[in-house]
């Protein structure tokens, strides 16, 4: 089986508001706006689907920070929903990749920092042996495989809020192209969650 037949899939989620942003426009890191629908049972189901098949995290270092800053701390809390405390253990378990120029070595373990164009690392990492590749939320990641064309599973969440400004996730001049639905759930407050696969 050659490399190319053997590809692994990139698979990359993030949150979106209603009107298409990924962040509020007077804070971009906060996620407070997040907080109401992501712990809603169509979201965690949402999320273990994506990282069971997974064994490769991509980050950029901003979302490094937060997600290895918080979720190795849910492992063990008393009164964690169980589905969340699986997802912190496979996340302080797996591989990952943080995509940084600032970042001289990884303050997490097993991680690996790397300053390359996103395309390129994506390239290497699919070359070699393992299961998805799962980049969590990681707008700037996200765009670069977007335009790159790149992404083979697109998973979303839309939450019911309009935050009247922000950054937005789908720039235009992106690679024309067509996906086709692989997933979809409702649940409380509106909740969405699609997973759309490329069509190549």
């Amino acid at each position: 089986m050659t490399a190319q037949t053997a590809a692994r899939r990139v698979v990359t989620n993030i949150s979106l508001s209603l009107d298409g942003r990924y962040a509020a426009p007077d804070d971009p890191l906060n996620m407070g706006w997040v907080m109401p629908y992501a712990h809603t049972d169509v979201a965690r189901a949402h999320m273990a689907g994506l990282w069971g098949p997974a064994t490769t995290a991509l980050l950029g270092r901003v979302n490094a920070e937060g997600f290895l800053g918080f979720w190795p701390t849910v492992i063990d809390s008393e009164g964690v929903d169980p589905r969340d405390e699986a997802f912190a253990r496979w996340l302080v378990d797996t591989d990952k990749v943080v995509l940084s120029t600032t970042l001289g070595e990884a303050p997490w373990e097993r991680t690996v920092i790397v300053d390359r164009p996103t395309a390129e690392v994506v390239t290497d990492l699919r070359a070699t042996e393992g299961g998805d590749i799962l980049v969590l939320s990681s707008a700037s990641v996200i765009k670069a495989l977007l335009a790159a064309d790149q992404v083979d599973r697109l998973a979303l969440t839309i939450f019911p809020v309009f935050l009247g400004g922000g950054p937005r996730l789908f720039a235009d001049g992106l690679p024309a192209g067509q996906w086709a639905l692989a997933d979809q759930a409702a649940g409380e407050h509106g909740t969405l969650s699609l997973v759309y696969d490329r069509v190549r």
